[in-house]
């Protein structure tokens, strides 16, 4: 990690702009409220500035999304409280295949890695992941059961509950993303909507558990979670107040993506920056420890990074939608041509999927 510094935590009152890479933040924040409110100028404004974004980071904040804080805590909060089980409980709900992308997966399983390094056996092997996650995806999927806790005992079932209505809740938004997304491309409104008609999404729970500060700096190679791009249309993160993710920058640094209250953060996936043609951009970031003044412990002891909590809901196309260059996005209006051949959302997920187990 030496190459790479922590960055100080960026106020909420300015622009994450470091390293030519901005990321709108405080005033700047995208407000969603006037896209589900307000007139069709106001609509028409929110996807411009949405669009603007994914165009030159990759990256915002989005604030008045329409998912309660109370909400977001309590997803947190159940998360947090199925983390805590036994591990021998939690293996029992373990995932499985890519095709299916559901259930448990422990610590040093997975290594996220960038589409360049292949070989992702021997990265996991010299640092793999400090995280553990559970995936959960659309109920009903014949031969893709989720991987609830139900069966276990009451907050299973509480859990399950909490999680398939959080689920229907980021499905909404994803929808009125695209939409927004639709009209910043000078698309009609609903251009997306047959596109993501079964809510093919994954909502993924993530535990970064406690780490020792030597683990990171006996190992310059070791982080909570590598960096890579991710791999569907858009992502929409929640934070926990601790930090650790960092954007890459057009330079090759690591910039803070800080975490603001009430907002998500939502960045564009490989799959959109493919589908328009690499008009968007797919930013690769990674999680790391936080910066010092989260460390815990007394002076007798070694110093810890504390446990963190995030929360994605990654939104992807139907499996069988073949994905092409949108229109606008090529030929003699937009002076460059088709980069890359049609592919169904499907192949390409289940491609990028098993590179990662």
């Amino acid at each position: 990690m030496d190459s790479n510094p922590v960055q100080e935590i960026h106020p909420a009152s300015t622009v994450v702009d470091q390293d030519e890479l901005q990321i709108p933040v405080s005033g700047d924040l995208i407000d969603f409220g006037p896209f589900f409110t307000g007139t069709p100028s106001d609509k028409h404004a929110v996807a411009l500035s949405i669009t603007a974004a994914f165009k030159t980071s990759g990256f915002l904040y989005l604030k008045a999304h329409g998912i309660p804080p109370s909400v977001v805590s309590r997803v947190f909060a159940s998360s947090a409280q199925f983390f805590t089980r036994p591990q021998k409980q939690k293996d029992t709900l373990g995932w499985t295949t890519p095709q299916s992308n559901r259930g448990y997966t422990a610590i040093g399983r997975e290594k996220l890695t960038t589409v360049e390094e292949t070989d992702s056996d021997t990265l996991r092997a010299s640092a793999p992941d400090i995280k553990e996650t559970m995936e959960i995806g659309r109920d009903g999927v014949e031969d893709r059961p989720n991987r609830w806790p139900d069966s276990l005992d009451e907050e299973g079932k509480d859990f399950k509950e909490t999680m398939q209505s959080f689920f229907e809740m980021g499905q909404n938004l994803h929808k009125h993303i695209m939409q927004a997304i639709a009209l910043g491309l000078n698309l009609p409104e609903h251009f997306f909507d047959e596109y993501i008609y079964t809510a093919n999404n994954t909502l993924r729970l993530l535990h970064y558990p406690p780490v020792k500060q030597d683990v990171f700096k006996n190992n310059p190679n070791q982080v909570r979670a590598g960096e890579h791009s991710d791999y569907g249309s858009i992502t929409l993160l929640f934070q926990d107040r601790h930090g650790g993710l960092q954007v890459r920058s057009p330079s090759g640094t690591f910039v803070d993506a800080t975490p603001i209250a009430d907002t998500i953060v939502v960045n564009a996936g490989d799959l959109l920056a493919r589908w328009s043609n690499d008009t968007i951009k797919s930013t690769r970031h990674r999680v790391i420890q936080p910066p010092k003044s989260g460390l815990e412990g007394p002076d007798d002891i070694p110093e810890i990074y504390p446990a963190r909590y995030s929360v994605a809901y990654f939104c992807n196309p139907d499996d069988d939608k073949l994905i092409e260059a949108l229109p606008g996005t090529f030929g003699e209006d937009a002076h460059v041509d088709k980069k890359y051949s049609g592919i169904t959302a499907g192949d390409y997920l289940i491609q990028r999927l098993t590179a990662t187990h």
